[in-house]
């Protein structure tokens, strides 16, 4: 049976592979545990067809960018797969949050306080806690979301007092035309100073270097699913 056409690897499945020996290999180079990584299979414009077979191949983790996106395809898929962690990896407005705590596991793009009061809100309300990321806009790009390194501690410290948030870790997105390195090295020691754990850092063309400087979660979408 191993050797009929339908039992041969898909595309996905042979690129997920080669990711999970990147990473092996890059905690390997940094003398940690594999399991001290999470890899999120970032499946953002996919339809539900071609994540099966990643899911199939192991993968249990998953990221999204848009709310509705995401209700239109997983709630059938967390169905048939029993065991899968989605998590909200893209901007989330305050609008969207009773569905975001819903849905999501994990919500990497907290950054401003009008979220932090619609999400205080409804994790009061459905009594759901997912894993919270504050969103760290390490390069200060007036485009993208998140908070400038030098109000992070404040913010931090108003999501756990203000609003009672339990905040699990940071998120990064480095500038593109500049190296990530010394981004990923500045989000590691807010977090350190905050006591904060996570550190959801490195995606496709970065994930072994973000490893190095201590990412506990790496978004990785085209290098497993292909060029949108």
């Amino acid at each position: 049976m191993t050797d009929a056409p339908n039992a041969l690897p898909s595309s996905s499945q042979t690129a997920l592979a080669a990711v999970e020996q990147q990473i092996q290999r890059a905690c390997g180079d940094a003398q940690r545990a594999r399991a001290s990584v999470t890899l999120i299979a970032v499946s953002k414009t996919f339809a539900a067809e071609a994540i099966e077979p990643v899911i199939t191949a192991g993968q249990r983790v998953f990221g999204e960018n848009r709310v509705q996106e995401a209700k239109g395809k997983w709630p059938a898929l967390m169905t048939a797969h029993p065991g899968l962690s989605l998590h909200l990896i893209g901007p989330l407005q305050s609008n969207k949050a009773k569905e975001a705590v819903a849905l999501f596991d994990a919500i990497h793009s907290v950054d401003r306080p009008s979220l932090c009061t619609a999400l205080a809100k409804e994790i009061a309300a459905q009594g759901r806690h997912p894993q919270l990321f504050v969103q760290i806009n390490t390069g200060e790009e007036p485009q993208k979301a998140g908070i400038a390194p030098g109000d992070a501690d404040a913010f931090l410290a108003a999501c756990r007092k203000d609003y009672g948030l339990e905040i699990s870790g940071l998120m990064c997105i480095p500038p593109v035309d500049q190296a990530p390195g010394p981004h990923f090295a500045l989000t590691a020691k807010i977090a350190a100073r905050n006591g904060l754990s996570n550190l959801s850092m490195g995606m496709s063309a970065d994930f072994a270097t973000a490893i190095q400087f201590g990412a506990t979660h790496v978004r990785v979408g085209s290098a497993i699913f292909g060029h949108r």
